[in-house]
């Protein structure tokens, strides 16, 4: 063996013609398949010729092997001793299509078909369907050759997101100043959080949170806007307490003086359209309902109109002999005919100039029974077919402009309270006074049972109990055999329970009397009479 590795020249000459072993081939990953020449499938229905294997190069050792060169002679003659084939001419290349359509048929190259990417089929008669190079591929052969999967392109990347950066954290003045949004639910998620949480940590913000928490509260009440009806008369009790009023508002005008004001204060700011809106005015007569329409003018006219029967008692004009002095026709005395009188001698009908002539009036009413004082308080009004005490006729004036204002409220849409738990039990306690003679006068017309005891003027006879409830309530016993008679509660054999607004609209006419009872017992028809007597009080 020779000083470079190999044996003598004459070992060599004796093995040269020697068949030899053929030396490791590269592995599959080592090769490149771009550079390995694709077999050629056969024409359709024709016999495939045995394949034969491209000659591969093994890999050259890097520190020269021996055996290199007879690898190479090797390979040569192998090469010399294979069978040539007739060159195939190649078939053309098939156009580029794109993405997700229908690659157009290659045409088949004259006694073969064009051979496509990809190994072989395995079996005789198979075909496979290869699918065309991406353009990625096609443009950039060295990075096809250089993916891990030769002759596909790489799939684009997913676009990544840039992570949000955390907000910065608020300062305990910009969290300070967000507690009134955060009170009034007005800060973002964000905020509201930040805001919560900081009032876990700080004692003075909580604080703060809470108060605008409570402020928020009374600025989504649902109780109506008005002031409370006591409002005024507590304001001049406290003002006339530190100082005395020279001329002091009787105790007995004070609900008309109350309810006048608050009338007032209802169509003081009326436009026009609500001076003209309509008006369902309601009562009862005899055994029924009965309804008259009229506008918000119209019945600020008929209180002035039923006012001046208060107005003649204390020597004042009266308003309507002022309107119907032109025709010179008589001044009539019911409610009814004044009203009726004064719609019709007012033309156009009236309007909101009729305020200030009603408003006048009143003004000129209080002020004259308040200095007169008590001299004036037992001088009997003329109602035509019954008269009251001038006090009870101005509550009776109360009762009615509270009425009519809640008449006048539900045709604007306008939310209208009762009066004062004390100016609504003066009115309860007036129309109970007052049943006793409404019971004789429908006895007498035929439409109350008869009477059954008779007694003397002032003794206790027949009564029914009258409860009224809630809201200026009280106990009453109404006498039902004689106007004369006292009711007592050891004479009682029925008794009624109402609320006391609920009676009120009761004797105003707006509610049947079948409708009012809240809880009978006793004596059936006694209670029918008394609240039949009760609806009967009412008028235009």
């Amino acid at each position: 063996m020779s000083g470079d590795g190999r044996e003598g020249d004459r070992r060599d000459d004796e093995l040269r013609d020697a068949r030899r072993i053929p030396g490791p081939r590269g592995a599959v990953d080592d090769l490149d398949l771009e550079s390995v020449p694709r077999p050629v499938l056969p024409p359709r229905g024709e016999q495939a010729p045995e394949e034969t294997v491209p000659k591969q190069e093994a890999p050259v050792p890097e520190d020269g092997a021996p055996g290199q060169e007879a690898l190479k002679e090797e390979g040569a003659r192998e090469a010399r001793e294979a069978p040539e084939t007739p060159e195939t001419p190649e078939a053309p290349e098939a156009p580029e299509v794109p993405e997700a359509q229908e690659v157009p048929e290659t045409p088949e190259a004259p006694g073969a078909s064009a051979a496509p990417d990809g190994p072989a089929p395995e079996e005789e008669g198979e075909y496979v369907v290869y699918e065309p190079l991406s353009e990625t591929a096609t443009a950039d052969p060295a990075a096809s050759a250089a993916s891990p999967h030769p002759g596909t392109a790489d799939a684009p990347p997913a676009p990544v997101t840039p992570a949000t950066p955390p907000a910065p954290a608020l300062s305990h003045q910009v969290l300070k100043a967000l507690l009134g949004a955060w009170a009034l639910s007005a800060c973002s998620a964000e905020e509201t959080a930040a805001v919560e949480e900081h009032l876990t940590s700080c004692a003075p913000c909580a604080d703060e949170a809470l108060r605008l928490r409570d402020a928020v509260g009374l600025l989504h009440t649902d109780g109506s806007l008005d002031l409370d009806p006591g409002l005024r008369a507590r304001v001049l009790d406290g003002c006339l307490g530190r100082r005395p009023a020279r001329i002091p508002v009787p105790e007995w005008v004070t609900p008309y003086d109350a309810e006048t004001a608050r009338l007032d204060a209802l169509v003081r700011d009326f436009g026009a359209a609500e001076w003209h809106a309509p008006v369902q005015l309601q009562w009862f007569e005899e055994e029924r309902a009965v309804t008259r329409r009229t506008t918000v003018a119209g019945v600020i006219g008929h209180l002035m109109a039923v006012d001046g029967l208060l107005s003649a008692v204390l020597g004042l004009e009266d308003p309507l002999a002022a309107v119907q002095g032109r025709g010179g026709s008589e001044v009539p005395l019911t409610p009814v005919r004044r009203t009726e009188a004064y719609w019709a001698a007012t033309h156009p009908p009236a309007t909101r100039a009729v305020r200030e002539p009603w408003r006048d009036l009143t003004h000129r009413l209080i002020s004259t029974a308040s200095i007169a004082g008590r001299n004036v308080a037992e001088r009997s009004v003329s109602y035509g077919d019954f008269a009251l005490p001038l006090q009870d006729a101005l509550l009776d004036r109360a009762f009615e402009c509270w009425v009519h204002g809640t008449d006048i409220a539900e045709a604007v849409d306008y939310p209208y309270g009762p009066p004062s738990a004390v100016h609504l039990h003066r009115m309860v306690d007036l129309a109970a006074r007052m049943l006793p003679a409404a019971l004789a006068g429908r006895r007498r017309a035929g439409l109350a049972g008869p009477a059954r005891e008779l007694v003397a003027p002032g003794e206790p006879g027949r009564s029914v109990h009258l409860e009224v409830e809630g809201h200026g309530g009280g106990d009453w016993y109404i006498a039902l055999d004689s106007p004369a008679a006292v009711g007592s509660p050891d004479r009682a054999v029925a008794q009624v329970a109402l609320d006391g607004v609920e009676f009120c609209r009761l004797v105003a006419g707006h509610i049947s009397p079948v409708e009012a009872a809240a809880g009978q017992e006793g004596d059936r028809e006694a209670i029918r009479d008394v609240l039949f007597a009760s609806a009967s009080l009412s008028r235009l």
